[in-house]
């Protein structure tokens, strides 16, 4: 295989990825083998070079979720304070402790993760309930734990986040998605900066898989703003993304 034929996997894996992160979550899985096994990076590399396509899908997406009235950021800034907060404190320990133990608790909570959404459907069709006040005591440790995650595994952070937020915080799952995305967004960009001083990316081929990461977002953002079915199509992305990573997790 040439290294162009190499290069266009990539970018046509990511822009896949990046499709799925808008919708769901978990693209991270596509993105991180694509990197390993594929382009070569070690584990901790590949890790810090993959925040690259998602800080750039991210700043896509959030732009036209924005533009499109799904996004406000004034109205849930409270949950965003402590998941950025928990991202920083999870960056700062994946950058220095290996993941790749957490790997084999993974699959266990990916099973939990899809009972959470096959149980009652109703909930993820639902409209953001905007009347709901949660409980301080239960949101910031909560979201600052989702946060820690994100920065220290990130793999599946969509997922838990649209969980968190549709059935925890009773929001809609498009606007729990254009959340999401401006949430990984922010915190990713520190956490780069947290890898580079590592020295734990490979910024060439993080550009690389950023192009097809960038262009799946924005297209599956517009594609979720203007299509009226867009929240039963990101539920039923999201139960086939579980399924995928569950059938992956324990057959392969």
């Amino acid at each position: 295989m040439t290294e162009l034929q190499t290069y266009a996997i990539a970018i046509i894996g990511a822009l896949i990825a990046g499709g799925i992160n808008t919708l769901a979550g978990n693209g991270s899985a596509i993105t991180l083998t694509i990197l390993t096994e594929v382009l070569g990076l070690p584990p901790n590399v590949a890790n810090g070079t993959n925040r690259i396509g998602i800080f750039t899908q991210c700043a896509a997406t959030s732009w036209v979720f924005h533009k499109n009235g799904r996004l406000n950021i004034a109205r849930h800034k409270k949950y965003i304070i402590p998941i950025f907060i928990g991202a920083v404190a999870g960056g700062l320990l994946a950058i220095n402790v290996s993941n790749e133990q957490f790997r084999a608790v993974f699959k266990f909570m990916m099973l939990f993760m899809l009972v959470a959404v096959l149980v009652r459907p109703k909930r993820w069709l639902r409209e953001t309930d905007l009347e709901f006040r949660p409980k301080w005591y239960i949101y910031i440790p909560l979201l600052f734990a989702l946060g820690f995650y994100g920065g220290f595994i990130q793999m599946g952070m969509g997922v838990f986040f649209l969980i968190i937020m549709v059935l925890g915080m009773r929001m809609n799952i498009i606007e729990s998605n254009a959340l999401k995305g401006f949430v990984i967004g922010l915190y990713t960009l520190l956490v780069i900066g947290l890898f580079h001083y590592q020295g734990l990316i490979d910024w060439k081929l993080g550009f690389i898989m950023a192009v097809g990461q960038t262009i799946g977002g924005f297209l599956t953002a517009r594609f979720a703003t203007k299509y009226k079915g867009a929240d039963k199509v990101a539920y039923y992305v999201l139960i086939v993304v579980l399924i995928a990573a569950i059938a992956k997790l324990f057959l392969f």
